[in-house]
């Protein structure tokens, strides 16, 4: 049995000084602490496919990771409670022979049965996942499934995270509601729930995704809701070097927050979010007034 979320999350005044002096407010949509083992945006993005894996008796999810992948994680945790199987097909296959990082670890002991592919596979595989028939060899082999695209981003997870401005009270014209974007569901559902007047801030964590994110921002809108937004947007300065890639400025800053506000700041994505706002704040990105609520998507590794 999966165990309950905590909805609606908590939601923090997080006072500070470098907001502060730029006339800009910040708090914390807290979505850490959703759920002990299917954390943040990855519950919200999966529990409507759950919910449509049991309603089509599906009995398998099939899905897509790096080594350090906290989807491939979610996933393994939530379908083992439900007694689902699980099927993490990972990228790389030089891992295969290698002792297991802790994350991979956590995935096999929630049950979860890993396959390492080639980069080329990995691809082949990623680029067919359009839904349960996909064509590529890794998926034949595993037989009927649900299958998840990597990062957990589909329609319906779109349409789950967009739950998240209708825990946010008195949204308006001043708000501005922001999350890291690997791959684009989480923006997506924000930018679809929001009021009139409030506006979305994607801040990309990975390099090279100008154009790309944004178009797939764009695909799930249209998957989801049939049409497009124009309330949303992507930085793309702050992504610290690529994917994954914490370096020492961005490590000091996480440091210096967590300090002063005692929220332990997961490196790879919130991190990054909560920097980029600092800086964009400094340098007069944002109206004095301006409401930010950034989403604390996960939890810190813990390693």
């Amino acid at each position: 049995m999966l165990e309950a979320a905590l909805l609606p999350t908590p939601l923090v005044d997080c006072t500070d000084e470098a907001f502060a002096r730029a006339g800009v407010e910040l708090r914390l949509k807290r979505d850490d602490l959703l759920h002990p083992t299917v954390p943040g945006n990855k519950w919200r993005k999966l529990a409507p496919n759950l919910a449509a894996a049991m309603e089509r008796g599906h009995t398998r999810l099939l899905t897509f990771g790096g080594a350090y992948s906290t989807h491939l994680r979610a996933v393994a945790a939530a379908a083992g409670a439900l007694g689902l199987e699980s099927v993490g097909l990972v990228r790389g296959e030089e891992l295969a022979d290698r002792p297991r990082n802790w994350s991979l670890r956590a995935a096999e002991a929630a049950g979860m049965r890993l396959e390492f592919l080639t980069r080329a596979a990995y691809r082949e595989a990623t680029g067919r996942a359009e839904g349960e028939d996909g064509a590529a060899d890794p998926l034949r082999r595993w037989g009927p499934c649900l299958v998840l695209p990597e990062g957990g981003s589909n329609a319906l997870a779109a349409v789950g995270a967009a739950a998240i401005p209708a825990e946010l009270p008195d949204l308006g014209e001043r708000d501005v509601v922001c999350c890291p974007v690997g791959t684009g569901g989480t923006l997506a559902g924000i930018a679809a729930g929001l009021p009139a007047g409030a506006r979305a801030l994607g801040v990309a964590v990975l390099r090279g995704g100008e154009g790309y994110l944004e178009e797939e921002v764009a695909r799930l809108h249209r998957a989801a809701y049939g049409r497009g937004f124009d309330n949303w947007r992507i930085d793309h300065g702050h992504h610290g070097g690529g994917y994954g890639k914490v370096p020492a400025e961005l490590a000091g800053f996480a440091e210096r927050f967590e300090r002063r506000h005692g929220v332990p700041l997961e490196r790879r994505y919130v991190a990054k979010l909560l920097a980029a706002l600092a800086d964009l704040a400094a340098a007069g990105a944002f109206p004095r007034g301006t409401r930010l609520t950034a989403v604390v998507t996960g939890l810190p590794d813990p390693e």
